[in-house]
């Protein structure tokens, strides 16, 4: 392998080995995250009691709305870098970053509209993560424009004030090697007609993200104000195509998971979250098109348990085995091959390792005992499946080596950080 300020030119084959070079047994492309929200992670653990009423995805943001009132650029910083390093341990090599903590705690905006961005790229380059930034336009509460409650104004913005977020959040991406700037609108629910319009225009062909039919009650409340499912309506009145990521898609019918499937855009599938807030089963023994990972509200950061919750949901639902695999294939390596695939076109960049790209290298501990005896594809199976520790042991981002030994270079420095943030949190 031969790197050129980080990215692989080519790949060759019995070549002899030189005194510099390192040599590993199990050498993986490393992961997209195609949806995380950073702040989250501090909340993993404190929404798991169960209230007076019944618990649902709708009073967990009501709990989430809370927490978020007290977070200021130095927590943020804290709560993203611990998230970051976690996500590279994990075999995270890149992460898109559905940010929508634009606004002070009081609700007023930052002279700088990119203000908390800054935490959010400086944990970036801190971690050495690579970062597609999507920025998120939340101007409403539900459908029909209503105005956003208490809540929510810490993620408000104008077409005007997110024009202005989005030009101020250049200087930030232009630090970090390979990132992306995308665009992002929150939900069907939050913007109108109109402003999708307008930001799907703002987007042009970069990278642009939307929360979809996550919800059976969202489902319904788009039934009753447009006569149609979220995803039927979106693909009736957007230019839906190869750079949009539909993220959870949860809810669809067999004719909009086709059309979804034809449009050419990405599922964003956060199987652990969607599981933890209880949100259904996405229809992926049906789908046929691309679709990647993301860790979401980050409650446990793991590539491989995001593919065996995805498959796992399938076999209870279906009561078969290896649902998500075609006849005489590796179910691990499909999971694996395709989420990176997915991925990676969701975030907007070309995937290395096989093909030229950055060098975002995943390599395996091989004497892991969850590896002994296995060869070829059983080493993903066994990745997804049958490991109860994490298998990796190093992590290279763009060619710098970021995971020694299965930790972090810079946990030593992160992690007082991150407890101290949690401290004042929930002091």
């Amino acid at each position: 392998m031969r790197r050129n300020v980080g990215v692989v030119a080519r790949i060759e084959t019995g070549v002899a080995p030189e005194a510099s070079d390192e040599r590993h047994a199990i050498a993986l492309p490393g992961m997209p995250n195609l949806h995380s929200h950073a702040f989250q992670r501090a909340m993993a653990g404190l929404t798991e009691r169960r209230g007076t009423g019944e618990d649902s995805f709708w009073s967990w943001r009501d709990l989430m709305y809370r927490f978020n009132a007290r977070i200021g650029l130095e927590e943020l910083w804290a709560i993203a870098a611990m998230a970051y390093m976690e996500m590279l341990e994990a075999g995270f090599t890149r992460v898109g970053e559905f940010h929508y903590l634009h606004n002070a705690p009081d609700g007023r905006a930052y002279d700088n509209p990119a203000e908390m961005v800054g935490a959010i790229g400086s944990a970036a380059i801190e971690t050495g993560i690579g970062l597609t930034l999507l920025p998120v336009f939340y101007a409403h509460s539900g459908f029909g424009g209503a105005p956003p409650t208490e809540g929510q104004k810490r993620f408000v913005s104008t077409l005007d004030s997110y024009a202005r977020l989005i030009e101020a959040c250049h200087p930030y991406i232009d630090e970090i090697p390979g990132a992306r700037l995308g665009v992002a609108p929150h939900s069907l629910r939050a913007v109108t007609e109109e402003e999708l319009s307008v930001l799907s225009a703002l987007a042009g062909d970069r990278p642009i993200h939307i929360h979809i039919a996550e919800q059976v009650r969202e489902v319904e409340d788009c039934l009753a104000f447009t006569r149609q499912r979220p995803v039927e309506w979106l693909l009736d009145h957007c230019d839906v195509g190869p750079n949009w990521c539909l993220v959870h898609a949860t809810h669809m019918t067999e004719d909009e998971t086709a059309r979804l499937t034809r449009s050419g855009a990405v599922a964003g599938l956060c199987p652990i979250t969607e599981a933890n807030l209880g949100d259904g089963l996405f229809p992926a023994a049906e789908y046929a098109g691309r679709w990647g990972i993301g860790s979401d509200s980050n409650v446990c950061i793991s590539v491989a348990e995001e593919l065996r919750v995805l498959e796992y949901g399938q076999r209870l639902s279906r009561r078969a085995r290896n649902v998500l695999a075609k006849p005489g294939q590796s179910t691990g390596a499909r999971l694996y091959t395709d989420a990176a695939a997915g991925g990676a076109q969701a975030l907007g960049y070309r995937a290395g390792l096989f093909e030229s790209g950055p060098a975002d290298i995943v390599s395996l501990n091989a004497d892991h005992a969850a590896l002994a005896g296995k060869s070829g594809n059983e080493i993903l199976d066994s990745l997804v499946f049958a490991a109860t520790g994490s298998l990796i042991d190093r992590v290279w981002r763009y060619g710098r080596l970021q995971v020694q030994d299965g930790r972090h270079i810079m946990r030593d420095r992160i992690l007082p950080k991150y407890v101290r943030a949690l401290e004042t949190l929930r002091a």
